[in-house]
Formats: C-alpha cells, structure tokens, sequence
C-alpha cells in the first residue's frame, strides 16, 4: 500500500493515481463533475482544497464501475447509493454485464490473441479485414479480444468474419447518433462539459444496447414463431 493509500485522507491528485491504473479515462474534471452531480462529498480543507477518505474512493469506484461495466446513467447509480445509505441497498461493485470479473487492462500481441480466443490466423485478417478489431500499435486489447472470442463461437454456427459486416455497420450507425447527440457539449468550453459529454455518451451507449436487446429477442421470437 502507498503513501497516499495509507494516510486518512487523500489529495484529489493522489485519487487520480490510485484509480487510473483501474480506469485510464478517469481525469481530475471527471471527479470534480461527479462531485457537483452529488454522487461523491469530498470534505474541505479550511482553504478550499478537496481531501478524500478510503471510503470516498470506493464510492467513486463503484460509480465507475458502473459506468464502464454497466453502462448506468448516473441518476440511477446516485439512487444506488442513496439507498445504500439508508440500507435498502447493499453497497458493492457491480458485476460486468457479461457477470465476468471487471476487465484489466489486456494487451496482447498476434499470438497470444489468437491462443486466447481460439481462434486461426486466417480468422483473425478476415475481421480485421473488414473492420471488426485492429490492434492499438502491435497490440490488442480487452475489446479485440472479446470480439475475436465471439467471432470464435459465431463460427461453430456457420456465421463467418464476412457475415459480421451488417453488425459493424449497424455499431457505426449508433455511434454516429451518439456523436450527434453530444456535440453540443463537446463544443462547450466551460469546465465539466467534457465530463458531462462522457457521461452522455455512456447513458446513450447503454440505453442503446438496451434497445438493440430487445428488438433481437422479439426478432428471435417471431423466428421461433413464438
């Protein structure tokens, strides 16, 4: 345990040091909207300056969890905790909505992707090919991954790289609408506007999936003729 982590309270600079090894995103801006969203209190020093207990750090990191895990709007996630507060919620970091342990950082090169998710070479510059994965530098990371892995089990039903085109095609359409629907806080130069982009972004990307969920089970019900 480090200095920081070992004394009572902490800096705000010292919680950015102990968080972005979990959460490379997360910035000094971040923690300062999050704090005037009232999801997390920090106490004051006499002259104004933030300090942070062990307990104010795991609040943030069940927020952020939430976030990247779960895709949790923030007025739910402060409802979480509220009701956390009042005990008719027990306090603890969300599982991934796959219910696997919350991802760390992954960086692969070539072989080890293909050996982790099991799939062949030629696999691997078909979807790279058409757009699904590209690794960062010479490496790939948690999502390259995931999506090899599910390629790899698409392709025991006969569902190939080439077939996936529609499914890229239709992540890229989302995105545009997300981008669409933050700009005019990206163009925002006020402090917190690009946090509050962030987190939009989040809450649309959730609420998307949400959407995209339940639009696949009606289809699959009506190709079971349920």
């Amino acid at each position: 345990m480090g200095e920081a982590a070992a004394r009572a309270y902490m800096s705000i600079g010292e919680v950015l040091a102990l968080l972005q090894g979990e959460f490379p995103d997360i910035t000094v801006s971040k923690i300062r909207f999050l704090e005037a969203e009232g999801l997390i209190e920090p106490q004051r020093t006499p002259s104004g300056y933030r300090k942070f207990t062990h307990a104010d750090v795991e609040r943030l990191r069940y927020i952020l969890t939430a976030q990247r895990d779960r895709y949790l709007p923030l007025r739910v996630i402060k409802n979480h905790l509220e009701d956390a507060e009042q005990g008719t919620f027990q306090f603890q970091r969300p599982r991934p909505l796959d219910d696997q342990p919350p991802p760390v950082p992954v960086r692969l090169s070539r072989d080890e992707l293909l050996r982790s998710a099991g799939i062949d070479g030629d696999t691997l510059d078909e979807l790279e090919s058409f757009g699904l994965l590209a690794p960062k530098g010479r490496r790939y990371d948690a999502e390259a991954l995931r999506i090899a892995r599910a390629a790899g089990e698409l392709a025991r039903f006969g569902i190939q790289p080439r077939h996936l085109r529609v499914i890229r095609a239709a992540a890229d359409r989302q995105v545009a609408l997300i981008e669409q629907a933050i700009a005019p806080l990206l163009r925002r130069r006020k402090p917190g506007a690009a946090a509050q982009a962030d987190e939009s972004a989040r809450e649309l990307a959730g609420l998307l999936l949400d959407l995209h969920t339940a639009l696949l089970r009606v289809g699959v019900r009506g190709v079971l003729g349920r």
